[in-house]
Order: C-alpha cells, then sequence, then structure tokens
C-alpha cells in the first residue's frame, strides 16, 4: 500500500534551512538504493537544492540533476521543477503545495517550521488518506 510520510522541521539543525533536510532525505534514498524524484516548486529552488546536494556535507555524494536530459533515466536523484514531465519513481520528495502527482509507493512531505506554511499540509495529509495511503508524521 502507498504511504506518505511528513517531515515536520523542529530540529534548530534543519530550522530556516529546509533544503538541508531534503538532502538528507535524499541521502538516505540513494544509500537505500531508491531512485528519487523530488518535486521542487520552483525552477529557482530546484537550482538551490541542486547547488546544495553538491556541498551539504563534505563526505556524501548523491548522484542528482535537474530533469531535462538524456540522463535523467540513469540519474538516481532527479530533482523536478514545474512543467517538467518525468517518468514516475517509488520514492517522491514533494516539496509543493499540492499532493505528488503520478505512480509512486511513497511520498515524503518536507514540512517547514513556518505555521503559515504547514496549512496547505493538512489538506494534503487528508488528500492522501481519502486516497487510501497510509500516512505518518516525523518531526525532524
Amino acid at each position: 500500500m502507498p504511504r506518505a510520510d511528513f517531515y515536520l522541521i523542529a530540529k534548530p539543525r534543519f530550522r530556516g534551512d529546509l533544503l538541508l533536510l531534503v538532502c538528507e532525505l535524499a541521502r538516505r534514498a540513494f544509500e537505500s538504493g531508491q531512485p528519487t524524484l523530488i518535486l521542487a516548486r520552483s525552477a529557482e529552488q530546484a537550482a538551490q537544492l541542486d547547488e546544495k546536494l553538491w556541498d551539504f556535507d563534505a563526505a556524501a555524494f548523491v548522484p542528482h540533476q535537474i530533469a531535462g536530459d538524456d540522463d535523467d533515466a540513469i540519474t538516481p536523484v532527479l530533482i523536478v521543477a514545474p512543467g517538467m514531465q518525468t517518468p514516475d519513481r517509488a520514492l517522491v520528495i514533494n516539496l509543493r503545495d499540492d499532493i505528488a502527482p503520478g505512480s509512486f509507493e511513497r511520498v515524503l512531505e518536507v514540512i517547514p517550521d513556518d505555521e503559515a506554511q504547514r496549512a496547505g499540509s493538512r489538506e494534503r495529509w487528508k488528500a492522501y488518506k481519502s486516497a487510501g495511503m497510509d500516512t505518518a508524521k516525523h518531526e525532524m
């Protein structure tokens, strides 16, 4: 059964740096051999995440790129800006306001520590639940 995990930023390490948590989740996915899509909110956020994945941890290597070229199918972590079409993958990290589209086994919703930005996450929780998905909350 598909699953939606909501990661709420709580730890000082991730406050004010949502993309650091996304990098950590992408690293875990890569290390466990799960091809991953990261659905960025904007082309600007996709570019910021692309940069951050190179330097968030000197000891980490997470093969990734922004979607849009011939290597998309073989790149373990694919960053998708709005408007780009990519094949579905089993794991999706969603940074957008809407629920993740397509077919997947698991979606990770990364929720900022700002209360105003959390409102949409409650609607996505309800949407995933009504679609019959298991849901879980994790404080990070």
